[in-house]
């Protein structure tokens, strides 16, 4: 009596585990659910908040150096910048499709010229005429090819920054100004000819749209991190190309190579051994 006692409620068991998971994989329609890219649903998140600056006067500037730097996407460290999830690239063009970011003329960095939608046009496609013989008629048909824009021609970044002393509370911050991005161009046999700075955009009139893009997290999948978090902590690697300097030139101006290298890592242990000599110990 007790064996089949004890067998009914396996059985039961059983048939009360098939039920639920039948439960599980059906929705209230009978049909299978939507597909999850993942094994739980996520809750979807608001715009994160922009981080907020400490007001600074004038006053309070007692040292500020302007620097230039480039971001090599290439490097292991800058592989969300070129993710082809949401690369930078892709959300600094939808930003200005949609009117919520201005890009500017890049014939100087202080962004006082802003560029019309078809300026904006012309970067993203090139145009080349070829000539097609035709079959039937034996003419020369000349014909008009646009070349579609690829993310992956931005392979650099500039940037525009701030570095200054706050007297106030004493310590060494940063403000970035702007965002360039570097589109490289190929002959007709892939050899690269040249590369130039497609526009710039004003960073800090566009920091609440980036605190809304999501930039891939390469750490930790679980965890949100968007363009303004990334840039504001500062999660790339990056060299100096120049300084703030009376002849207004460029490292590459006057030093080539390794040379080039060194001068960018000096310019930057400059900068850290004024802070430290601030400091009397």
């Amino acid at each position: 009596m007790r064996s089949k006692i004890l067998f009914f409620v396996v059985v039961l068991f059983f048939v009360n585990q098939a039920l639920n998971a039948q439960e599980t994989f059906l929705t209230e329609s009978g049909a299978p659910p939507q597909p999850l890219d993942g094994f739980y649903e996520k809750t979807p998140k608001e715009a994160m908040p922009v981080l907020a600056y400490d007001h600074i006067r004038e006053a309070d500037v007692f040292w500020e150096k302007r620097i230039w730097r480039v971001i090599d996407v290439r490097e292991k460290m800058n592989k969300s910048f070129s993710a082809p999830q949401n690369p930078l690239i892709s959300v600094l063009l939808r930003g200005i499709e949609s009117g919520d970011i201005t890009p500017y003329s890049t014939l100087d960095d202080k962004f006082s010229t802003p560029m019309t939608s078809e300026e904006i046009q012309d970067q993203l496609y090139s145009s080349d005429t070829i000539s097609v013989i035709d079959p039937d008629t034996y003419e020369q048909i000349i014909t008009v090819t646009q070349d579609e824009f690829n993310h992956e021609d931005v392979k650099r970044y500039r940037i525009k920054e701030v570095w200054f002393f706050d007297e106030k509370t004493s310590t060494m911050q940063v403000r970035i100004l702007g965002l360039a991005p570097l589109k490289e161009e190929y002959d007709d046999n892939g050899i690269l000819r040249f590369e130039y700075p497609m526009f710039w955009v004003y960073y800090p009139n566009i920091r609440k749209y980036l605190a809304g893009e999501e930039a891939m997290n390469p750490i930790d999948n679980a965890k949100t991190l968007t363009w303004e978090h990334l840039m504001e902590a500062r999660f790339f690697s990056s060299y100096i190309i120049k300084e703030g300097n009376v002849h207004d030139r460029r490292i590459e101006d006057y030093k080539s190579g390794e040379d080039a290298l060194y001068e960018s890592l000096k310019i930057e242990e400059k900068m850290m051994n004024f802070e430290h000599d601030l400091w009397s110990y």
